[in-house]
């Protein structure tokens, strides 16, 4: 097997590098953040993802795994080096790719030998020969390293299984040896029968802000047609369920709601927007800037009902949100419809209670003004209204007759649209439920 090195332990770092070392490779993984290889190298994981940690545990316990902060390190061991560093939203949408030049320049005095390095990081497409020229112009190697990228397509929440058993692996190639390495890198997944497409890098560049951008436009267009039920006095899930019986649509994805958030999404439609404005192709920055403008108008809207539904002001009102993470299984804030609607909140004068089973610690670190309540009974405690903004499974659990005995008024807003609204209606309460009438 050929020996791996994976550059950036965050997320999606700390995830391959715990994957391949749990497929059989030996793994060095490196980061510029003492802190986290000292976490990592104890088997701790910074953040929530289920699974990980026991897995991060096992594969240190049997040697297969190591953390560095040595270039020189990683250089020496790794045949192929995977770049999993951040590509954050940048000027105008574009993505930031300094830290993914930042790594190159640190690896490639190191690499003497022939070498693949493989990038894992979302980028726009040409970054690839770009970062190739960078190497090559830096490595003693020279002409012996080449490039591959290797989109990701991990989903928080389900990050193991994505690792261990990808649905599809897309390789952008510019030779046969890299092919054949990247062969031998995934030879485990491959025989498990995950399908792979390889084709040059500028498509699969594309990949994954394609994938992200079809997926954000599933779940704005059905959002927007909440938009039209409301008005029309019609209701959103049935008209969901009709649209997902064609096969040519299919029902996942297709789920109404407060719409989509987290480091991924929003990130990479804005980012592939500024791609397309600068290769000048209008009608893709016409289409996902609309997709953008209905995804953020879900906040919109529950900010605007919630004043409605108590009396046309916030002021002095408590409120209780159900939910702080962007999605269930997490623990991530980053562009958390649930946190921008608790600051608007908190600025018209809201009292904000907040329950999360796990994000709360995270959010914390970022809104440490908003009030953390242990249970949904302590959040709910007193409030003349109830938001319920992600979907854990928790959520749907409660005893909606319980917790009416302690809030001030019996009136919910399920943003999410997956409470049991008849039960929740049977025990007294006022429901309102986004596209539903």
């Amino acid at each position: 097997m050929p020996r791996v090195t994976v550059i950036g332990t965050g997320y999606l770092g700390l995830t391959h590098a715990v994957a391949m070392a749990d497929l059989g490779h030996e793994v060095r993984a490196i980061d510029i953040d003492e802190e986290k290889i000292a976490k990592a190298a104890r088997g701790e994981v910074p953040f929530f993802e289920p699974g990980l940690e026991p897995l991060l545990r096992k594969n240190l316990d049997a040697g297969r795994l190591r953390f560095t902060m040595s270039f020189e390190e990683v250089g020496r061991f790794g045949e192929v080096h995977f770049l999993c560093v951040g590509t954050p939203e940048g000027e105008a949408g574009h993505a930031d790719l300094s830290f993914v030049r930042a790594a190159a320049d640190a690896l490639a005095p190191q690499l003497t030998a022939q070498c693949l390095i493989v990038g894992k990081s979302t980028v726009p497409p040409g970054t690839a020969r770009q970062v190739l020229g960078q190497l090559r112009a830096i490595a003693p190697a020279g002409q012996q390293v080449e490039v591959a990228w290797n989109p990701e397509f991990l989903r928080e929440g389900h990050a193991v299984q994505d690792s261990l058993a990808p649905d599809r692996i897309v390789l952008g190639v510019t030779s046969d040896w890299a092919e054949a390495l990247m062969r031998q890198v995934y030879a485990a997944q491959l025989a498990a029968g995950s399908p792979l497409l390889v084709t040059d890098l500028e498509t699969a560049e594309l990949v994954k802000v394609a994938a992200n951008a079809f997926l954000a436009t599933k779940i704005s267009f059905i959002n927007a047609m909440a938009e039209i039920c409301e008005q029309a006095g019609a209701d959103v899930m049935p008209l969901a369920e009709a649209l997902g019986l064609d096969a040519r649509i299919g029902r996942r994805f297709l789920s109404p709601g407060l719409g989509y958030g987290g480091g991924c999404l929003p990130k990479d439609v804005r980012g592939f927007r500024a791609t397309a404005a600068d290769l000048g192709v209008t009608s893709v920055v016409d289409l996902l800037g609309t997709v953008d403008a209905i995804n953020v108008g879900r906040r919109d809207r529950v900010v605007t009902l919630a004043r409605e539904t108590i009396g046309g002001t916030l002021a002095g009102r408590r409120v209780a949100v159900l939910g702080i993470a962007f999605k269930p299984n997490s623990d991530d804030v980053r562009d958390s419809p649930s946190l921008e609607i608790c600051d608007r909140l908190v600025a018209e004068g809201a009292v904000v209670s907040v329950h999360d089973p796990v994000a709360m610690p995270t959010a914390a670190a970022k809104r440490p003004g908003l009030v953390y309540a242990p249970s949904v009974f302590d959040a709910a405690q007193g409030a003349d209204l109830v938001l319920h903004l992600t979907e854990w499974a928790d959520y749907q659990a409660i005893d909606p007759a319980a917790l009416a005995e302690v809030v001030a008024q019996p009136v919910i807003i399920d943003a999410r649209c997956c409470l049991d609204a008849p039960l929740w209606t049977a025990a007294g309460w006022t429901m309102h439920v986004l596209g539903r009438p």
